[in-house]
């Protein structure tokens, strides 16, 4: 059948089904395992697709990366990474197919690839002139592979001879060839990437001046079910925007203290030990957290009271703010007045619960401010300080619709029984807990199946920066029930019911399950 005028394919003949795009396949993967040798040889953080997903994280828009927390939780960056590397796995494919209309195309495609990771790889935070070199790397890689892989394609085709057994066994072995060299790079990145796994184990063997933790007598209610007063590392909730986590040997860290001072200070993990360390137990929570959500968690905190170092560094008038910066890039600013104030115990944290801080919590210098959310305050991996003025700079979720202050407000949780669980009829034992950091709790009230409020009972706490549990009995008939619960703060706040999404500076209303009693 012959082909319409003007629609004439112009794809060389006889070259075998689908070798084309697995020629572009193939040339991808030794790109990008190239690319990714290259970034571990240079100790560059981020590989160019993680640079681009990380990128994308900080132009979404808040309420995407609000929603794509709430729906994937810790999965949200592999999920981020992998559909990063699914698109630009099938636009390799795609520039193979177009190898076989003409050599310059799938040029265009490595050039818009290498432009995209060009940018996202040179506008990180911690962007060196030479973390562009995996990118040209990559590309090189490709263009050499590509052609190294088709030319057997394009003899067959300048042959007429279709699909000849020399053309498949040359593309085939070829192809081995390209496979084998993606492999052993990706072997030698590997051996590259023992980066974390050393630092891991710099961290183990860490001998700090810590306490280990012991929970005063007084803070658990009798109440089974009620979580743990103390949360475990394993268990303490994370959030954060680094596509691949910071890893830092504590030999290395520096942290700057400069701006808007009277004199500038560097610090060294060292210089830190060799301080006074204050230690004490603190609950943080997420500005994200829903009402009666799982993002707070409480610790014992050790680390160097910040206001001291201002103290030395002497902030001059007219500052207001301090610009936090962590070793990824993510920023976040912070009221001074919360830094300085010498009744908040706000430090930089070394030790949690006894031992070095997690990699994944900011090993080996993180901030803990009591009474403000994270996303103004708790900086991971910190390693810069500017004091300066709100008017003068635009934080990370800041840029994104947040609030630029920050303070916790006040909440409570239900947490036995669960929603839509069932309880004995009869006198039955509730529980869970209820925060105001840096204010402190002084009463906590619930309500049955839409009644009056009544005083439940609150554990003991060691200071006012730590949630407090509660319980309370409940007279049950058989059926369905509804629960609801507020707390009271010590300046006489009462939570409010008005219902409020976490944007702009956290979620308001009150906690309420649906159970059942039989």
């Amino acid at each position: 059948m012959s082909t319409p005028r003007g629609e004439m394919d112009t794809a060389p003949r006889g070259a075998p089904r689908g070798a084309w795009e697995i020629a572009g396949l193939l040339a991808g993967l030794a790109g990008l395992a190239v690319s990714h040798a290259a970034t571990l040889v240079l100790t560059s953080r981020a590989t160019p697709p993680v640079a681009v997903a990380e990128l994308f994280v900080q132009y979404v828009p808040g309420v995407v990366a609000e929603t794509a927390i709430d729906v994937l939780g810790r999965a949200d960056k592999p999920v981020l990474v992998v559909g990063v590397l699914l698109v630009v796995g099938g636009l390799l494919v795609y520039a193979g197919r177009l190898a076989a209309r003409a050599w310059w195309k799938p040029l265009v495609v490595y050039a818009v690839l290498g432009g995209i990771g060009t940018v996202a790889m040179l506008t990180r935070y911690d962007a060196r002139p030479v973390d562009v070199l995996p990118v040209i790397a990559g590309v090189v890689t490709w263009m050499v592979a590509l052609s190294f892989l088709t030319d057997p394609l394009r003899v067959e085709a300048a042959s007429g001879i279709p699909e000849s057994g020399h053309t498949r066994r040359g593309f085939l072995l070829r192809g081995g060839v390209v496979g084998a060299i993606a492999i052993g790079l990706g072997v030698f990145g590997e051996q590259f990437g023992r980066q974390r796994r050393r630092v891991e184990q710099t961290r183990a063997l860490l001998n700090l001046p810590l306490t280990r933790p012991r929970p005063p007598d007084d803070v658990r209610v009798d109440v089974d079910g009620v979580g743990p007063w103390q949360t475990p590392n394993a268990a303490f909730y994370q959030i954060h925007t680094a596509i691949v986590v910071p890893t830092i040997a504590p030999q290395d860290w520096r942290l700057r203290i400069h701006g808007m001072v009277e004199r500038e200070i560097t610090l060294t993990y060292q210089d830190l030990l060799d301080r006074e360390l204050a230690e004490d137990w603190i609950t943080l929570n997420c500005v994200s957290n829903q009402v009666g959500g799982p993002l707070i968690g409480n610790a014992w905190w050790s680390g160097v009271r910040i206001d001291t170092l201002l103290a030395e560094a002497g902030p001059a008038p007219g500052a207001d703010a301090v610009k936090q910066t962590s070793q990824d890039g993510w920023t976040c600013g912070t009221p001074l007045g919360a830094l300085t104030d010498p009744e908040r115990n706000a430090m930089l944290a070394i030790g949690m619960n006894g031992r070095p801080l997690p990699i994944t919590h900011g090993f080996p210098v993180r901030m803990i401010v009591p009474g403000l959310y994270g996303y103004v305050s708790a900086t991971k991996w910190l390693v810069d300080l500017e004091v300066t003025r709100f008017a003068d700079f635009e934080a990370y979720w800041t840029g994104k619709g947040w609030g630029e202050r920050g303070p916790v407000k006040i909440g409570s949780r239900i947490e036995v029984p669960r929603n839509g669980g069932d309880l004995p009829t009869g006198a039955a034992r509730v529980g869970g807990v209820a925060w105001a950091q840096h204010t402190g709790i002084a009463g906590v009230e619930v309500a049955l199946d839409g009644g009056g409020w009544r005083a439940a009972e609150i554990a003991g706490a060691p200071n006012d920066d730590t949630w407090v549990q509660w319980a309370a009995t409940l007279d049950l008939d058989e059926g369905d029930h509804e629960l609801r619960v507020r707390a009271i703060g010590k300046d006489g706040e009462t939570q409010t019911g008005v219902e409020r999404d976490v944007l702009p500076d956290g979620a308001t209303g009150w906690h309420g399950i649906s159970f059942s009693a039989s």
